[in-house]
């Protein structure tokens, strides 16, 4: 059975202070054994959070990785690097990446395949715009960006689908279309790997979803967590989604 998983995308917030006050904050909550949580904060906030979780049972993700382990790379950071800081885990090929700074699923999955062998865990993010949603082109994209990962390995792979017409826009998938995304990408992944494989791989919503809308969303058969971005800068509002995971991983 697939662990629930929540991840927060803090983007590029919180300092060295305020990720100190979340993560002493977060950790006060207690936050349930029966999900699987993530922080991810900026590069120079990594060390400090590392520090603070030490003997915690919450992952640390770094926001982006090179696809190098060395190089003239002015302004990138390598798998190792990332590792030498304390990070376990990785997003990679975000929608934000794609849009402003010329991500494309090649270098996505040349990001992932290095992150995995620096030993890193790999959230992998793919989604679609508006203008091809409603051109009904959702699964042509989603098989496209999907295209590829069966060379990666199927350990320490997370699947994100992002729908990018509902990140930061207060618009959400609902929770059929959510479904019906996931079980798409669970398809491709079959394809990719193996059903039994992909059974195993976790697919995350990531497109607005808060503490409103998590139960509805994640009792969803192949939602298995979320990928948060603007909830998750909240204490309270990111425990509130973890505290939703643990009763849907109960069955309630």
């Amino acid at each position: 059975m697939r662990r629930f998983l929540i991840a927060g995308n803090w983007k590029m917030h919180k300092g060295v202070g305020e990720t100190s006050a979340f993560i002493e904050g977060l950790l006060a909550t207690d936050p349930s054994p029966a999900v699987d949580v993530v922080v991810s904060p900026p590069f120079t906030s990594l060390p400090t959070a590392a520090m603070l979780l030490t003997g915690s049972k919450i992952g640390l993700a770094a926001q982006n990785v090179h696809w190098e382990a060395s190089g003239a790379f002015t302004g990138e950071i390598s798998g190792e690097m990332l590792t030498e800081l304390g990070a376990e885990w990785v997003i990679v090929g975000h929608s934000e990446r794609r849009t402003f700074f010329g991500e494309t699923d090649r270098t996505a999955r040349d990001r992932a395949r290095a992150a995995q062998q620096a030993g890193l865990k790999v959230i992998y993010c793919i989604g679609e715009t508006l203008e091809e949603r409603e051109s009904d082109r959702t699964f042509q994209v989603l098989e496209s960006q999907t295209d590829g990962l069966g060379g990666l390995s199927h350990a320490g792979l997370v699947v994100a689908y992002e729908p990018v017409w509902a990140i930061g826009t207060g618009r959400t998938a609902s929770p059929d279309q959510a479904q019906e995304a996931h079980a798409f990408v669970r398809g491709c992944l079959e394809r990719a790997f193996s059903a039994v494989r992909a059974e195993g791989i976790r697919i995350l919503y990531g497109g607005s979803l808060k503490p409103g809308n998590a139960h509805e969303l994640l009792s969803k058969p192949d939602v298995d967590g979320g990928l948060i971005g603007g909830a998750s800068l909240d204490v309270e509002s990111f425990s509130a989604i973890i505290r939703a995971a643990a009763v849907c991983a109960a069955g309630e």
